[in-house]
This record gives C-alpha cells, sequence and structure tokens, in this order.
C-alpha cells in the first residue's frame, strides 16, 4: 500500500426549490468531471462541532460556488470514488434554498448554474451518478 494515499470526505447538496433541482457546470479547469453538470460540492476541511461537520461543510462550498444560502434537511445518499491518488467518500445531502441568487461565484470552479426539474436532469447529459442522486433526493422530498 502506498504512503501517497489521500482520503477525502466530501459533501454534495441536492438543492430543491419550487419543483426545481439545482445544478451547476462545472468548470473546465475542475480536477474531478470538469465541464459536468453536477450538484454543488466540496470537501470537508473542518467544523467547530463534529456534529455538524457536514452540514457546515455543504453551506460553505453552496455559499462559495453560487452564492446562497440553504438548509440542510437530511442524508440522501453516499458513495466511495477514486480520483488520481485520492479516495473520496461522498455524501449527498437534501437541501432547501433559503436566500440568494444562484450565480457562480468563482468561474474556476462553476461556469454555470441550472435550474432544473428531475425530468430534465434525466433528459440531461449529466452523469448517472448524479441523475441518481436527483432521483433519490425526489424521493426524499
Amino acid at each position: 500500500m502506498s504512503n501517497n494515499l489521500q482520503y477525502i470526505v466530501n459533501v454534495e447538496a441536492a438543492i430543491y426549490q419550487d419543483g426545481k433541482w439545482l445544478l451547476i457546470k462545472r468548470s473546465d479547469q475542475e480536477e474531478h468531471a470538469a465541464g459536468e453538470l453536477a450538484l454543488v460540492s466540496g470537501k470537508v476541511e473542518g467544523a467547530t462541532d463534529e456534529q455538524d461537520i457536514l452540514e457546515e461543510t455543504v453551506q460553505r462550498e453552496v455559499r462559495e460556488e453560487v452564492g446562497i444560502r440553504i438548509e440542510v434537511r437530511g442524508y440522501v445518499e453516499s458513495h466511495a470514488f477514486i480520483v488520481g491518488d485520492k479516495h473520496v467518500i461522498d455524501i449527498v445531502m437534501l437541501c432547501s434554498h433559503v436566500s440568494g441568487e444562484a450565480t457562480p461565484q468563482d468561474p474556476a470552479e462553476v461556469a454555470s448554474v441550472h435550474w432544473m426539474t428531475a425530468q430534465e436532469v434525466e433528459a440531461s447529459d449529466a452523469a448517472e451518478w448524479v441523475k441518481n442522486s436527483v432521483r433519490l433526493a425526489t424521493l426524499k422530498l
């Protein structure tokens, strides 16, 4: 086993408002899934209270990437994948939009934002794991 392995916990926000889900088109500069439709996400970097670490991370990432405030409503799913030498545990959280207008905050991370119905997500060129997360999140509404 290599000593160069990295382990990352990543949190994704399945954000719902008025019958639509918020997806972003990731920047072409992103390391993982560059240029693809995705849920807003980011890695866990720390929190003031261990019980709130996932919620704090997803709220921070959503503010940093699309400039809105959200409420975390619960767990949707988790899965694992590998990017280079990074082993990622990915956790999807169901969220509601609270305030603000979603706009890309940093073009190096987010190229555009899209509010899409579940049917539009299904018909899009989003990756199957994104479509599956939206399917599962829809069941939790």
